[in-house]
């Protein structure tokens, strides 16, 4: 598996997102058997970074960060074989007072319990609190870094503007940079050019989640059928039509135009002699600034199938012919 760096870090090429571990919000995720069997996997097969974040998994809603705590059951005596990763919430749902520093020194301790570990390799910010100045935010991270309690950390979900401005932060005060930025990133969902270029410019890694984009690249849809059940998709229509905001629903993912493109993508890698999986994992892999390409997994054979999708050196004609598929469709509603 090759291996990137992030900051002081090296990481595998592809990750194992853990937002599947534990109870999931309509039903039961990944059982600490399940876990257990998916990290192994995974270690052995050379992927060692492993996402968390301390609301992952619906018990992590009550204070409990079942995620956290199942990944540090399942590692055990392999720890050391292990990046792991995982992200605070600068404000306290339960405390509106409660944010800031003392919010993430509180975090931190938590999360360093949960996953039964002295160290988290890489602490990431999981949204940009809007009343938490970066400053504060980075004086905290940094003082956790001295403190042997964090090896690097990151952000998620920023803007080109914030990312611009934390590291102007950082370069002005001494602290420590973020080191990398999650972002949902596939050959159908990708960041817009203007934030890739503030990553670059402050040499933020990018941590590529969501490369899927939610399953439409692993070819469990068709054109003119619902999304099968137990899929990512099928779930966030639940959702939406429970809470009755459709802002929440991906339903658009699943147009006809999507879904030809799709068609084309998989076509494409077919003639190549490849899957539709291994063009979307490789894909992502080859853009330029991505460290890491985080898949959510719920069995281990998904682990190795993912693995061995990343095998893929797409050339240079690849990726044109690749983008000129997606180009047609975005051509096509513009029009």
């Amino acid at each position: 598996m090759r291996r990137r760096r992030i900051g002081d870090l090296e990481v595998s090429v592809l990750g194992i997102g853990g937002n599947t571990f534990g109870t999931d919000f309509f039903g039961p995720g990944c059982d600490a058997g399940t876990v257990t069997r998916i990290l192994r996997t995974a270690l052995d097969a050379g992927v060692d970074l492993v996402d968390t974040a301390e609301e992952y998994s619906i018990t992590s809603f009550l204070g409990e960060g079942h995620s956290e705590e199942l990944i540090g059951r399942a590692l055990g005596s392999r720890r050391d074989e292990a990046v792991i990763s995982t992200k605070f919430l600068d404000e306290d749902a339960d405390d509106p007072d409660r944010r800031g520093a003392a919010r993430i020194v509180a975090a931190v301790e938590a999360s360093l319990t949960r996953l039964g570990t002295d160290r988290i390799d890489l602490y990431q910010q999981h949204f940009p609190g809007p009343d938490t100045p970066v400053d504060e935010v980075l004086e905290a991270l940094t003082r956790l870094v001295t403190d042997g309690k964090v090896r690097e950390i990151g952000w998620c979900n920023a803007t080109a503007e914030q990312v611009d401005d934390a590291a102007g932060v950082a370069a002005r005060s001494g602290c420590r940079p973020f080191r990398s930025c999650q972002l949902q990133f596939s050959l159908l969902e990708r960041p817009a050019d203007e934030l890739l270029g503030a990553l670059a410019r402050s040499d933020t890694a990018v941590l590529a989640y969501f490369p899927l984009a939610s399953g439409l690249l692993s070819g469990k849809y068709s054109r003119g059928l619902p999304p099968p059940p137990g899929s990512r998709l099928a779930s966030d229509a639940l959702v939406a039509t429970i809470l009755r905001d459709g802002a929440m629903s991906r339903q658009p993912l699943l147009s006809d135009a999507r879904l030809a493109t799709v068609d084309e993508l998989a076509a494409f890698a077919a003639d190549s002699g490849h899957t539709l999986l291994e063009l979307a994992l490789s894909w992502v892999a080859a853009q330029p600034g991505v460290a890491s390409v985080l898949t959510g997994v719920t069995r281990p054979e998904q682990v190795a199938a993912n693995a061995a999708a990343m095998d893929w050196d797409l050339t240079p004609d690849d990726l044109v012919a690749v983008d000129a598929i997606v180009a047609r469709e975005a051509g096509a509603a513009a029009s």
